[in-house]
């Protein structure tokens, strides 16, 4: 990933991790289900301060999992549904050091175009089709990891000029321009917002359970 600065909490120690840490932002995509935007994407600094600021792949998968339930259970609890989203957290990290070496950026370091990238994205736990698409158009438009086809591959979140998801958060003024859209996109197909048809709609979510 080139150098730069992501925008997503406002907060300055927390967008710094994810600025650095690949798998602090890998991580901040799986939370970033069913909770504010900038809960999911502070969440790895808390994370990483309750692990004694050693936040790898490593050390996430070794953590016993009821200890780590715990870690995500102190408040301010790290995601509405604390043990699911640890577990889903810990068989994340555990396919990293399966298939990819431990290091979370490997997951697109090599991958040979957008739909490549995109597949891989798929296949972690806690990813659907959507999710994957929305972290590959994040780490184009963002950190400029843009593998050949990564604009049909993330369609419609590549796009440019448009404010659809985390993808497009820079700072307050465009994050409220996603969440906009969201609201709109909620109240009806014919509210979409920029894009006509808007991002495939991904059918009901159920809740984790905790």
């Amino acid at each position: 990933m080139r150098p730069t600065t992501l925008h997503l909490t406002g907060d300055r120690s927390a967008d710094d991790l994810l600025s650095s840490n690949p798998l602090a932002l890998l991580i901040a995509m799986v939370l970033d289900q069913q909770i504010p935007l900038e809960r999911a994407f502070k969440a790895p600094s808390i994370l990483a301060e309750r692990l004694g600021g050693r936040l790898n792949a490593l050390t996430v998968s070794s953590t016993p999992p009821d200890d780590f339930v715990e870690l995500f259970s102190q408040k301010p609890a790290l995601h509405r549904f604390p043990k699911s989203m640890a577990g889903r957290v810990q068989q994340v990290c555990q396919v990293l050091l399966e298939d990819y070496g431990g290091k979370a950026e490997s997951i697109w370091a090599d991958a040979r175009d957008g739909r490549e990238l995109v597949a891989r994205l798929e296949a972690l736990p806690g990813f659907g089709a959507q999710k994957a698409r929305i972290f590959a158009a994040l780490l184009a438009k963002q950190l400029g990891v843009r593998p050949k086809g990564w604009e049909a591959a993330t369609h419609p979140y590549g796009a440019p000029e448009t404010f659809i998801s985390v993808a497009d958060v820079t700072d307050p003024e465009s994050l409220e321009r996603v969440r906009a859209f969201k609201r709109a996109a909620k109240s009806g197909p014919e509210k979409s917002g920029p894009e006509k048809s808007g991002p495939e709609k991904s059918g009901p979510v159920e809740s984790p359970k905790s």
